[in-house]
């Protein structure tokens, strides 16, 4: 479960519906500050509030919890190389540093040099000295997450 992108897909689904985060929470019984730290990512809904949202968005928990998102551009973390070069900086810049570069480690080729021109600011060789060996479980979920930030704030 990660909370970034379920943070992200809240906002997603609020949005898609037409809301604003005061109208969502009148709707829920809720304040407008408890809306905006789920999709901040400082919280996550307890689990009647999830059980609200599902019934309010027609998804189950589980679908909320673990978004699917069909027909994005982005399925693979390789597919970054498709997205728009400044928005797939807003995005990057979402995610630490030292995250990104680990997710660079098991990049292509094409895929490392654009993250290291996106990320400039950020010496990818220093970084990567400075982390050593990440498991490659570490990485793909590292690159997971980005795919799944990329696929659903396009």
């Amino acid at each position: 479960m990660n909370t970034f992108v379920i943070s992200k897909y809240l906002q997603f689904l609020r949005r898609k519906h037409g809301f604003t985060q005061e109208n969502l929470a009148r709707e829920l019984h809720l304040s407008r500050q408890a809306v905006s730290k789920w999709e901040n990512g400082a919280a996550l809904p307890d689990l009647d509030t999830l059980l609200k949202l599902s019934r309010f968005y027609g998804l189950t928990i589980n679908e909320i919890l673990e978004p699917q998102i069909q027909g994005a551009e982005v399925q693979e973390f390789e597919d970054i190389v498709k997205t728009d070069r400044h928005r797939l900086k807003e995005i990057l810049d979402q995610f630490e540093p030292e995250d990104v570069v680990k997710a660079s480690m098991g990049a292509s080729p094409a895929v490392y040099e654009l993250l290291q021109s996106i990320c400039a600011e950020v010496d990818f060789q220093k970084e990567q000295e400075r982390i050593g060996q990440v498991r490659i479980e570490e990485v793909e979920s590292i690159q997971k997450q980005i795919a799944a930030a990329v696929q659903l704030l396009l």
